[in-house]
């Protein structure tokens, strides 16, 4: 066994505090709609590099075994944990979701100012563009 294995192996987990989270844990959680329907998950986020904040959740929607997959970027600030379903839940339709700003990939998007007025606009939240 190599020596990092040896120290991965021993390390303590510091993967969740109460009010913090490894964004390994986050990726991956299922993300429920207004209906309480399965949306999809959460396929990763993007952090604003300046301030640190996380500024959207991509949704990853749809395909098989990730094949197909759509990507919808969500505002964070949309989603809420829900923990007796354990995973994000945001007030957003099926329909209204597939109708939203999406990519696929190699598709993916520059995440300038106004990709991000675009999907802020279309859910009608505020945001930092």
């Amino acid at each position: 066994m190599s020596d990092y294995q040896d120290t991965m192996d021993n390390a303590i987990a510091t993967d969740e505090t109460d009010r913090l989270i490894a964004s390994n844990k986050v990726e991956g959680t299922a993300v429920y709609g207004s209906e309480g329907d399965k949306l999809g998950h959460v396929y990763n986020f993007m952090v604003d590099k300046r301030s640190g904040q996380v500024e959207y959740a991509v949704l990853g929607f749809g395909g098989l075994f990730g094949m197909g997959e759509s990507y919808h970027p969500l505002p964070w600030n949309s989603l809420t944990y829900d923990t007796g379903k354990g995973g994000y839940v945001v007030n957003v339709s099926k329909d209204r979701l597939q109708g939203g700003p999406s990519y696929r990939a190699g598709e993916e998007p520059s995440y300038d100012r106004d990709y991000g007025r675009q999907i802020n606009d279309y859910y009608g939240v505020t945001g930092t563009y």
